[in-house]
């Protein structure tokens, strides 16, 4: 694990805050974050629902825009470039694991995990994804659109997914949330131990502490706070 403080982090965020308008009256989702996360780290957010969790993860990734502060995700400014140029960033970085799979459904589990690739216009794309299926278990269903797998089956096929571009940084969003918990165990040890394997840094989003102590760090959230 990176923990060199001279290193610039992966992730930096400054005074990060986040504002709606409800009505006559403005909700404050986030305020002033202040976050560094270097390579190789494995980071927990964790705290009740409502405490801003996912909103920051959101931010992170530049699916949302934050009403004052700044991200940088490795040392490029995300809210000074336009959408197109976040997306294209995020291809290059990013890997997502959402608690709702986040599958096509009109395509099979293996042209779910070609897209990103062709997307990038990477060659062997379609070896690529079939390496990757095999390593979490789903070799033999590879033509199988995500209505034909189990809730467990979907979330392996949105991992191999998440790892087909090799990305610095794996942001999960409650991964487990929509599996039972014997499910949910198997899917978290194939989520850490292809971390390992690929050198990525992950950061997930959990209200399960015993996966939050799972990571090199936890980090909680309460009122849309960091606290300390």
């Amino acid at each position: 694990m990176a923990n060199n403080e001279t290193e610039q982090p992966i992730v930096r965020t400054h005074a990060l805050t986040k504002q709606v308008n409800t009505g006559d009256q403005q909700l404050t989702i986030l305020q002033n974050i202040d976050l560094n996360i270097h390579m190789g780290e494995a980071v927990a957010i964790i705290g009740a629902s409502g405490s801003g969790k996912s909103t920051l993860l959101g931010l992170l990734a530049g699916l949302d825009l934050p009403t004052s502060g700044k991200v940088h995700l490795d040392e490029v400014d995300i809210f000074a470039l336009d959408e197109d140029q976040r997306a294209a960033l995020r291809g290059k970085i990013l890997g997502f694991v959402f608690q709702s799979f986040q599958l096509l459904p009109a395509l099979t589990a293996l042209e779910n995990v070609m897209l990103p690739l062709e997307l990038m216009s990477v060659g062997n794309a379609e070896a690529t994804a079939r390496r990757l299926l095999d390593r979490v278990g789903l070799a033999l269903r590879l033509h199988h659109h995500p209505k034909q797998l189990s809730g467990g089956e979907q979330q392996r096929v949105a991992i191999a997914r998440a790892f087909a571009t090799a990305p610095k940084l794996l942001l999960a969003d409650e991964p487990t949330g929509n599996l039972d918990s014997a499910t949910g165990i198997q899917i978290i040890e194939l989520m850490f131990e292809l971390n390992r394997e690929h050198g990525t840094t992950l950061v997930l989003v959990t209200h399960d502490e015993a996966l939050s102590k799972r990571c090199s760090r936890q980090l909680r959230m309460a009122d849309g706070r960091l606290m300390q």
